[in-house]
């Protein structure tokens, strides 16, 4: 597993099934029965995802007497936020550049005025 955290996020989103728990975890806390119900797994197989969104950092689960509900770290979500937005505005620029491009060269071009010559008029 890569060791900085923007690796380990979005390798803990490639996962579908991890992308619906953060679903259903960004509407509210839930313990891992909950998380399970909608997959059909076992508390086990929702346990070792909950445990890949923690390493992440996506995910804390704290204790409530016999409860360990987990909870959705929307902080790391900024990290991710301004990685994407930073080469969205890079490809924002590039685009930007390429109109202005075309339009200077639209604007260079011009209609062919000249009209054809005949041979040979006798005038």
């Amino acid at each position: 597993m890569p060791n900085d955290q923007l690796s380990r996020v979005f390798s803990a989103l490639a996962d579908p099934t991890r992308r619906d728990m953060v679903a259903a975890l960004a509407a509210s806390d839930m313990n891992l029965v909950d998380l399970a119900v909608p997959h059909a797994m076992s508390v086990q197989a929702v346990s070792k995802h909950l445990q890949v969104l923690e390493d992440a950092g996506l995910v804390t689960r704290t204790r409530d007497a016999q409860r360990r509900p987990a909870h959705l770290e929307v902080e790391v979500f900024d990290l991710m936020t301004k990685w994407i937005e930073r080469y969205r505005r890079e490809a924002a620029q590039r685009y930007e550049r390429l109109d202005e491009l075309l339009a200077e060269q639209s604007d260079s071009i011009t209609p062919n005025t000249m009209q054809p010559t005949s041979k040979g008029s006798s005038s």
